[in-house]
């Protein structure tokens, strides 16, 4: 179920046993049936849905379209800053910085002051670097 939530708010690609194919933004399953809701979705033939709900039990793959985001390369690069005062939690999809400020691929969820700020900057630059290298 970890792996599931995670993909929460990404662009997958889920494939039935019909063998017919979606792709749009995961925003909501239940964990009982695996019944999954996509929006923004379109199908193999470019037809486009608002909202579509594809049951658990025709579901053979879901893929994320996207790169997961580089969690451990963010606290590595923190970690220049800050020496021996980052903490990744992998599981949590969080890093921890001097026990004050918590980041995530969102950003800084926690924390504030001049730590902060400092984690945000580097956050930022991060991501950006990361873009320009996609294009």
């Amino acid at each position: 179920m970890k792996e599931l939530a995670s993909l929460l708010d990404k662009n997958v690609s889920v494939r039935t046993i019909h063998s017919k194919k979606f792709r749009g933004k995961l925003v909501g399953y239940d964990p009982s049936s695996l019944n999954i809701i996509l929006s923004n979705a379109k199908d193999e033939e470019n037809n486009s849905y608002a909202r579509v709900l594809i049951r658990g039990e025709v579901i053979s793959e879901i893929i994320r379209e996207e790169e997961p985001f580089d969690l451990r390369g963010l606290a590595q690069r923190l970690e220049k800053l800050f020496p021996n005062n980052v903490t990744l939690l992998e599981d949590a999809g969080v890093i921890i910085v001097m026990d004050k400020v918590r980041v995530t691929e969102d950003g800084v969820i926690e924390g504030s002051g001049l730590i902060a700020e400092k984690v945000k900057k580097v956050y930022e630059q991060f991501v950006q670097e990361k873009e320009k290298s996609e294009t």
